[in-house]
Protein backbone atom coordinates (compact mmCIF):
# COMPACT_ATOMS: atom_id res chain seq x y z
CA UNK A 1 0.00 0.00 0.00
CA UNK A 2 2.85 2.31 1.03
CA UNK A 3 4.19 2.01 -2.79
CA UNK A 4 1.08 2.11 -4.27
CA UNK A 5 0.63 5.79 -2.40
CA UNK A 6 4.03 6.75 -3.43
CA UNK A 7 3.47 5.96 -7.13
CA UNK A 8 0.00 7.40 -6.83
CA UNK A 9 1.31 10.80 -4.89
CA UNK A 10 4.14 11.33 -7.74
CA UNK A 11 1.76 11.11 -10.53
CA UNK A 12 -0.46 13.44 -8.90
CA UNK A 13 2.41 16.12 -8.43
CA UNK A 14 3.40 15.50 -12.58
CA UNK A 15 0.02 16.09 -13.04
CA UNK A 16 -0.17 19.49 -11.72
CA UNK A 17 2.81 20.19 -12.73
CA UNK A 18 1.97 19.70 -16.22
CA UNK A 19 -0.92 21.53 -15.86
CA UNK A 20 0.86 24.92 -14.22
CA UNK A 21 3.39 24.43 -17.32
CA UNK A 22 0.55 24.44 -20.17
CA UNK A 23 -1.94 27.09 -18.27
CA UNK A 24 0.66 29.58 -17.07
CA UNK A 25 2.04 31.88 -19.52
CA UNK A 26 5.49 30.73 -20.40
CA UNK A 27 8.63 33.02 -19.72
CA UNK A 28 11.82 31.93 -21.34
CA UNK A 29 14.60 32.49 -18.42
CA UNK A 30 17.77 33.18 -19.77
CA UNK A 31 20.77 31.43 -18.82
CA UNK A 32 24.38 33.30 -20.76
CA UNK A 33 26.48 30.37 -19.82
CA UNK A 34 24.06 27.69 -20.88
CA UNK A 35 23.65 30.07 -24.22
CA UNK A 36 27.42 29.88 -24.02
CA UNK A 37 28.31 26.52 -24.13
CA UNK A 38 25.44 24.78 -25.69
CA UNK A 39 27.46 24.80 -28.94
CA UNK A 40 30.12 23.17 -27.26
CA UNK A 41 28.38 20.78 -25.80
CA UNK A 42 26.33 19.87 -28.94
CA UNK A 43 29.72 19.18 -31.02
CA UNK A 44 29.99 16.34 -28.43
CA UNK A 45 26.63 14.95 -28.30
CA UNK A 46 27.17 14.78 -32.07
CA UNK A 47 30.44 12.45 -31.74
CA UNK A 48 28.22 9.76 -30.41
CA UNK A 49 24.18 10.08 -31.11
CA UNK A 50 23.17 8.38 -34.30
CA UNK A 51 21.60 9.32 -37.74
CA UNK A 52 19.12 6.83 -37.26
CA UNK A 53 15.61 6.99 -36.48
CA UNK A 54 13.56 5.82 -32.87
CA UNK A 55 16.03 7.29 -30.44
CA UNK A 56 14.96 8.46 -26.96
CA UNK A 57 17.22 10.91 -25.38
CA UNK A 58 16.57 12.11 -21.30
CA UNK A 59 17.59 15.58 -20.12
CA UNK A 60 17.70 15.10 -16.48
CA UNK A 61 17.64 18.67 -14.76
CA UNK A 62 16.77 20.75 -17.98
CA UNK A 63 16.81 23.91 -16.24
CA UNK A 64 15.64 27.09 -18.71
CA UNK A 65 15.35 24.62 -21.74
CA UNK A 66 18.41 26.41 -23.94
CA UNK A 67 20.18 23.66 -23.84
CA UNK A 68 17.09 20.80 -24.78
CA UNK A 69 15.74 22.92 -27.69
CA UNK A 70 19.41 23.90 -29.36
CA UNK A 71 19.99 20.34 -29.36
CA UNK A 72 16.70 19.27 -30.36
CA UNK A 73 16.78 21.10 -33.44
CA UNK A 74 20.22 19.97 -34.91
CA UNK A 75 19.08 16.54 -33.70
CA UNK A 76 15.60 15.89 -35.96
CA UNK A 77 15.94 11.97 -35.51
CA UNK A 78 16.21 12.16 -31.36
CA UNK A 79 13.05 12.12 -29.23
CA UNK A 80 13.94 14.43 -26.12
CA UNK A 81 12.35 14.25 -22.59
CA UNK A 82 12.93 17.20 -20.75
CA UNK A 83 12.56 17.34 -16.75
CA UNK A 84 13.17 18.82 -13.64
CA UNK A 85 12.60 18.72 -10.34
CA UNK A 86 12.08 22.87 -9.67
CA UNK A 87 8.44 23.09 -10.93
CA UNK A 88 8.84 26.91 -11.78
CA UNK A 89 10.94 26.26 -14.57
CA UNK A 90 8.70 23.94 -16.31
CA UNK A 91 7.43 27.21 -18.08
CA UNK A 92 10.44 28.26 -19.54
CA UNK A 93 10.97 25.08 -20.91
CA UNK A 94 8.06 24.83 -22.39
CA UNK A 95 8.77 28.71 -23.84
CA UNK A 96 11.56 27.51 -25.78
CA UNK A 97 10.10 24.21 -26.77
CA UNK A 98 6.80 24.23 -27.59
CA UNK A 99 7.36 24.99 -31.28
CA UNK A 100 9.87 21.98 -31.80
CA UNK A 101 8.16 18.64 -32.54
CA UNK A 102 10.94 16.43 -31.77
CA UNK A 103 10.40 17.58 -28.04
CA UNK A 104 8.34 16.20 -25.48
CA UNK A 105 6.24 17.94 -22.17
CA UNK A 106 8.70 18.80 -19.51
CA UNK A 107 8.46 16.34 -16.84
CA UNK A 108 8.56 16.84 -12.48
CA UNK A 109 11.41 14.32 -11.91
CA UNK A 110 13.27 14.22 -8.23
CA UNK A 111 16.41 12.09 -9.84
CA UNK A 112 16.90 10.66 -5.82
CA UNK A 113 13.80 8.62 -6.38
CA UNK A 114 13.35 5.36 -8.22
CA UNK A 115 12.23 5.71 -11.59
CA UNK A 116 9.92 3.49 -11.48
CA UNK A 117 7.87 6.37 -10.28
CA UNK A 118 8.64 9.00 -13.17
CA UNK A 119 5.85 7.31 -15.24
CA UNK A 120 5.66 3.48 -16.36
CA UNK A 121 4.74 4.11 -19.85
CA UNK A 122 7.53 5.98 -20.59
CA UNK A 123 10.60 5.37 -18.28
CA UNK A 124 10.96 1.61 -18.29
CA UNK A 125 14.06 -0.19 -17.73
CA UNK A 126 16.24 -0.46 -21.27
CA UNK A 127 14.19 2.57 -22.96
CA UNK A 128 16.61 5.44 -23.79
CA UNK A 129 19.16 5.56 -26.05
CA UNK A 130 20.89 8.57 -23.85
CA UNK A 131 20.78 10.34 -20.90
CA UNK A 132 22.15 14.01 -19.75
CA UNK A 133 22.64 15.95 -17.13
CA UNK A 134 24.56 19.50 -16.87
CA UNK A 135 26.08 21.37 -13.99
CA UNK A 136 24.42 19.54 -11.61
CA UNK A 137 26.78 16.58 -9.72
CA UNK A 138 28.95 19.87 -8.10
CA UNK A 139 25.67 21.90 -6.74
CA UNK A 140 23.74 19.00 -5.54
CA UNK A 141 23.57 17.06 -2.42
CA UNK A 142 25.40 13.46 -3.57
CA UNK A 143 22.51 11.37 -3.06
CA UNK A 144 21.10 13.53 -6.59
CA UNK A 145 24.41 12.37 -7.87
CA UNK A 146 23.94 8.25 -6.53
CA UNK A 147 20.26 8.94 -8.53
CA UNK A 148 21.32 9.83 -11.41
CA UNK A 149 23.71 7.03 -12.15
CA UNK A 150 21.29 4.07 -10.01
CA UNK A 151 18.62 5.48 -12.67
CA UNK A 152 20.62 6.18 -15.95
CA UNK A 153 22.11 2.33 -15.31
CA UNK A 154 18.23 1.04 -15.51
CA UNK A 155 16.86 3.24 -18.08
CA UNK A 156 19.50 3.14 -20.61
CA UNK A 157 19.61 0.55 -23.18
CA UNK A 158 22.40 -1.88 -24.19
CA UNK A 159 25.18 0.69 -25.38
CA UNK A 160 23.45 3.54 -24.00
CA UNK A 161 25.60 6.44 -23.44
CA UNK A 162 25.20 8.97 -20.18
CA UNK A 163 26.86 12.05 -20.71
CA UNK A 164 27.52 14.20 -18.02
CA UNK A 165 28.87 18.22 -17.86
CA UNK A 166 30.11 20.18 -15.63
CA UNK A 167 33.70 21.26 -13.59
CA UNK A 168 35.53 17.77 -11.92
CA UNK A 169 38.43 17.01 -9.41
CA UNK A 170 40.90 14.31 -11.61
CA UNK A 171 42.76 12.01 -8.56
CA UNK A 172 42.23 14.51 -6.16
CA UNK A 173 43.29 17.75 -7.61
CA UNK A 174 41.28 20.64 -8.71
CA UNK A 175 42.74 22.76 -11.16
CA UNK A 176 43.32 25.70 -12.47
CA UNK A 177 43.03 27.67 -9.42
CA UNK A 178 39.84 29.54 -10.71
CA UNK A 179 38.21 25.78 -10.10
CA UNK A 180 39.63 26.02 -6.63
CA UNK A 181 38.52 29.14 -5.60
CA UNK A 182 34.63 28.10 -7.24
CA UNK A 183 34.90 24.85 -5.10
CA UNK A 184 35.34 26.21 -1.82
CA UNK A 185 32.59 29.10 -2.92
CA UNK A 186 30.20 25.72 -3.67
CA UNK A 187 31.65 24.07 -0.25
CA UNK A 188 30.59 27.60 1.89
CA UNK A 189 27.29 27.62 0.65
CA UNK A 190 26.25 24.40 1.24
CA UNK A 191 28.83 21.53 2.76
CA UNK A 192 27.30 19.20 0.24
CA UNK A 193 28.31 21.05 -2.61
CA UNK A 194 31.61 20.95 -4.57
CA UNK A 195 33.34 19.80 -7.49
CA UNK A 196 33.23 16.10 -7.30
CA UNK A 197 36.51 13.77 -8.42
CA UNK A 198 36.17 11.76 -11.61
CA UNK A 199 37.35 8.36 -9.80
CA UNK A 200 34.88 8.49 -7.42
CA UNK A 201 32.47 9.03 -9.94
CA UNK A 202 33.87 6.16 -11.96
CA UNK A 203 33.37 3.93 -9.23
CA UNK A 204 29.98 4.40 -8.75
CA UNK A 205 29.03 4.34 -12.66
CA UNK A 206 30.78 1.06 -12.31
CA UNK A 207 28.36 -0.20 -8.94
CA UNK A 208 25.60 0.40 -12.16
CA UNK A 209 26.87 -1.33 -15.00
CA UNK A 210 28.63 2.48 -16.83
CA UNK A 211 32.01 2.57 -17.53
CA UNK A 212 33.61 5.51 -18.32
CA UNK A 213 34.59 5.59 -22.25
CA UNK A 214 36.04 9.15 -22.76
CA UNK A 215 36.36 13.09 -21.63
CA UNK A 216 36.17 16.01 -23.41
CA UNK A 217 38.05 19.19 -22.53
CA UNK A 218 35.43 21.72 -22.93
CA UNK A 219 35.50 25.71 -22.46
CA UNK A 220 35.50 27.64 -18.99
CA UNK A 221 37.12 24.73 -17.62
CA UNK A 222 34.35 22.16 -17.68
CA UNK A 223 34.53 18.92 -18.89
CA UNK A 224 31.86 16.58 -21.14
CA UNK A 225 32.38 13.10 -19.42
CA UNK A 226 30.58 10.20 -21.94
CA UNK A 227 29.67 7.15 -19.74
CA UNK A 228 28.65 3.91 -21.44
CA UNK A 229 26.06 0.92 -20.50
CA UNK A 230 27.92 -1.69 -21.73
Amino acid sequence: MKLVRQIRNMNIIQSAAMHRSSSVAARKIFYPAAERNKEPILSVLKEYIRSGPNQNFLEIGSGSGQHVAHFALYLPQVTFYPSEVDIGMLGSIVAYTKEISNVQSPILIDVTTNSDYWGAQTFRENSFDYIYNSNMIHIAPHACTVGLFENAGKLLKQNGILFTYGPYKIDGTISPESNVRFDESLKAENPQWGLKDIRDLEKLANENGLDLIEIFDMPANNKTIIWKKE
